[in-house]
């Protein structure tokens, strides 16, 4: 007999986008509760590299390829990269009938430390504080990053902090920003054994 006290386990919820414009062509197939099976092809080696961070450290099984107009810079790749994960992810915790909302994480990776919290609400905000000054890392514009975070935000319509407490390093930063956000994730889309995430009783 099943005790009522124990949460169902997560039922896995599969989520298919495509995105095309005149500047890039994205499709996106995206399980949060995979088992870190990730593929990751934009055509951008250090932004392949932080994505593929991202979803095999939030635990999840990610299809992603995507085209665009790098002759002219990342920009467009990027932007519209956030805007379709962003999407996938707000339909997929929308689905989900039990889970914290509510994640963070203190990530460390070398002399680097940064701080990410998560809260999957319906109401869109970023805040980003990382002290990137160098102009590229890996070929990827320095200023793509902050705005990847809150493109993701807004699509996901999620609020979003990620703070770096210290360290030097670029791209030790930029990575341990994508990790903290992954376990960010995995925590606010876990099951939580309690009913409602919100007082009002939606989000």
């Amino acid at each position: 007999m099943t005790d009522p006290s124990t949460p169902a386990p997560a039922v896995p919820f599969a989520v298919e986008k495509h995105r095309r414009t005149k500047e890039t062509d994205i499709r996106l197939k995206l399980n949060v509760d995979g088992t870190q099976r990730v593929r990751v092809a934009t055509g951008h080696g250090f932004f392949d590299h932080m994505l593929h961070q991202l979803a095999y450290h939030a635990g999840w099984n990610m299809e992603l390829t995507a085209e665009g107009d790098l002759h002219i810079d990342d920009h467009h790749l990027v932007e519209d990269t956030a805007l379709v994960l962003g999407a996938a992810l707000q339909e997929t915790w929308r689905a989900r009938g039990d889970m914290h909302r509510y994640g963070q994480r203190l990530l460390p990776m070398d002399e680097t430390l940064v701080m990410c919290a998560l809260d999957l609400c319906g109401r869109p905000y970023c805040r980003t504080e990382l002290g990137l000054t160098r102009e590229s890392v890996g070929k990827l514009s320095t200023e793509m990053v902050p705005h990847f975070y809150h493109s993701l935000a807004m699509s996901g319509a999620l609020t979003l902090h990620l703070r770096r407490v210290c360290g030097e390093n670029h791209h030790h930063i930029i990575e341990a920003s994508f990790k903290a956000l992954a376990y960010a994730f995995r925590e606010a889309l876990s099951p939580s054994g309690r009913p409602g995430a919100s007082t009002k009783g939606v989000l």
